[in-house]
């Protein structure tokens, strides 16, 4: 009876540990980049915690393992081997920016644990592979989206400045390339380091070219000095990316924000978007959920990890617990409506994001809204 017992028991603590589903997260919670972490990390702790007080997945509750990156790529690689060695997560959602991902990815192929980024540049998924996700518009398609606003309005003489990083040096790549197919001049080519306190010289060199408009990829403190430098000098036709699309940038960069564009997820114009928009009932229950959780106002970066999740859920409910079948499942996720667009994931396509999940916005009066 007593063997019974002991066999019972065996069986029941299997079960319990069966029942924990191990996921794991990196972000830059704290330094430079904590305005992309923090609401990362946040977002993503809202939606566990949702999930668990429901019931889990499949009845399964999920366990976080959270590391802070710091921006790091260092602090990432151990981190990350520390989640699939010691933690033993099922999956990894993060890191928060390009260079991190770009420095685990062939860790997670090694591994074979599923790795869904927060961050843009397409280097991260290409080649692809099975184990490697994100969930950022592409580099590219922000290129794109923006150059074809450019040419509509008229625009062919472009500058281009960039941050010597993994997120800048994508970026450029992308813009010389899209400029070419819409037949644009690039008649400046500039760059900085991320951590440079002033780019007057750049931005001198830039003005004396008389650009129809000037492109700024970057994210950080960075191009807010851009912005404050570029009004010293009285230079207009401003454009960046969604490495912007937050209050953050809007804080640094004070009144010089105003009349900048930018590439950004509807997520910033959410209450602005008509009814009729298939994303505006999604995008404004997270933010009023992220808003009214947390204090402080919605950005697109907490947009990245919450459709991470969101694929991680819809893989899982295919896959079970196990790693590499939950690899296979999330490259099939179709028509799945998050932040950042619909997903349709593919064998070729591991972001499954069209350039048309971008809108353009404009900063007025310290907001940000639709562009004409």
């Amino acid at each position: 009876m007593r063997k019974i017992s002991f066999i019972l028991l065996a069986l029941l603590v299997c079960a319990v540990a069966h029942a924990e589903i191990r996921l794991g997260g990196l972000f830059s919670v704290t330094g430079p980049t904590s305005f992309l972490g923090m609401p990362e990390k946040q977002t993503l702790e809202m939606l566990v915690e949702e999930v668990n007080k429901s019931g889990g997945i499949k009845g399964e509750k999920i366990k976080l393992f959270i590391y802070d990156t710091q921006g790091d790529e260092n602090i990432t690689i151990n981190s990350f081997k520390r989640l699939v060695t010691v933690d033993k997560v099922i999956a990894v959602v993060g890191p928060s920016r390009t260079g991190e991902a770009l420095a685990i990815k062939n860790l997670a192929v090694k591994y074979k644990v599923p790795l869904i980024s927060c961050a843009a540049s397409l280097d991260i998924v290409t080649p692809v592979s099975k184990y490697l996700y994100k969930t950022p518009q592409s580099d590219t398609q922000v290129a794109e989206k923006l150059l074809e606003y450019l040419q509509h309005k008229k625009k062919k003489n472009i500058a281009l400045i960039t941050e010597q990083s993994g997120y800048g040096s994508t970026g450029r790549d992308a813009v010389l390339e899209y400029a070419k197919k819409f037949n644009m001049n690039i008649v400046a080519d500039e760059k900085f380091r991320d951590k440079d306190k002033d780019m007057t010289s750049q931005l001198s060199n830039i003005k004396a070219k008389k650009p129809d408009a000037i492109i700024c990829w970057a994210a950080g403190a960075a191009p807010a000095i851009i912005a404050k430098n570029a009004q010293q000098l009285g230079m207009g036709d401003l454009y960046m990316t969604q490495g912007v699309a937050s209050m953050k940038f809007i804080e640094l960069a004070g009144d010089a924000a105003n009349g900048i564009k930018l590439t950004a997820g509807r997520i910033v114009v959410a209450d602005q978007l008509p009814d009729s928009d298939k994303f505006k009932k999604t995008l404004v229950k997270y933010k009023n959920d992220f808003e009214s959780n947390f204090k402080s106002p919605v950005s697109a970066f907490g947009g990245h990890a919450y459709d991470a999740f969101i694929l991680f859920r819809a893989a899982y409910l295919k896959s079970g617990n196990n790693s590499e079948k939950l690899a296979g499942e999330l490259e099939k996720v179709r028509k799945l409506v998050g932040i950042a667009g619909e997903f349709n994931m593919s064998p070729s396509d591991h972001t499954g994001l069209t350039k048309d999940s971008f809108v353009i916005v404009e900063i007025k009066d310290g907001q940000f809204v639709l562009a004409n």
